[in-house]
């Protein structure tokens, strides 16, 4: 706690510290800002995070965010219903929406597997990606885990639960810099990689 705020800066300078990504002068930056902003700015904010934690839920088959228990890629009729795009989270379904190039349904883990970390395929939503397969007719199931060790180490586990099934199964292509996310692929880089996914063998 510092001398220099009231415990109320403090406090808010804590949580904001939580956030992935900000550390301690960011959480301080960030909270001066909405001190200095208008209090309707600043409430049109907490307002928008109370209205967030209310409305959205995961969606029930894909785990996506949603509003209800479909999300909407998963209850629009035009989408392929026979290719299921495997991704670890949320944010990585916009990355690949953006793209324009992917017209199929997917299935959001929440997380990749990393043993260092105590997390393991029973702490992601695997068994509910076997689960679909047969019942929504999968063909093909695209491994799209982010080109890291984690996500490496989560899409050659897939592939090796998967191998005996009747599915086609394949990896995005390199084109995606090995270390990094999909959150922050550009849209050309990330099209090319999955026009270019190939066939996982084991």
């Amino acid at each position: 706690m510092s001398a220099a705020y009231p415990e109320a800066v403090d406090r808010l300078i804590d949580q904001l510290g939580l956030m992935p990504g900000v550390g301690p002068k960011s959480a301080e930056r960030i909270a001066f800002y909405l001190l200095k902003v208008p209090t309707e700015d600043a409430l049109k904010l907490s307002q928008a995070i109370e209205e967030v934690k209310a409305q959205v839920v995961f969606c029930e088959r894909c785990f996506n965010f949603a509003a209800s228990v479909e999300c909407r890629i998963c209850g629009d009729p035009d989408r392929d219903s026979r290719v299921l795009c495997v991704v670890e989270e949320p944010r990585d379904v916009s990355a690949i929406e953006r793209t324009r190039e992917f017209r199929g349904r997917y299935h959001v883990l929440h997380g990749a597997i990393d043993h260092l970390r105590g997390i393991g395929p029973d702490q992601l939503k695997v068994r509910e990606l076997l689960l679909r397969l047969d019942p929504e007719g999968i063909e093909e199931i695209i491994l799209c885990t982010n080109p890291n060790i984690e996500g490496e180490a989560t899409a050659m586990y897939l592939a090796r639960l998967m191998t005996d099934l009747q599915v086609k199964i394949t990896r995005i292509a390199s084109g995606l810099p090995v270390g990094g996310d999909l959150e922050y692929a550009d849209e050309l880089t990330l099209g090319r990689a999955l026009e270019g996914r190939r066939e996982v063998v084991d």
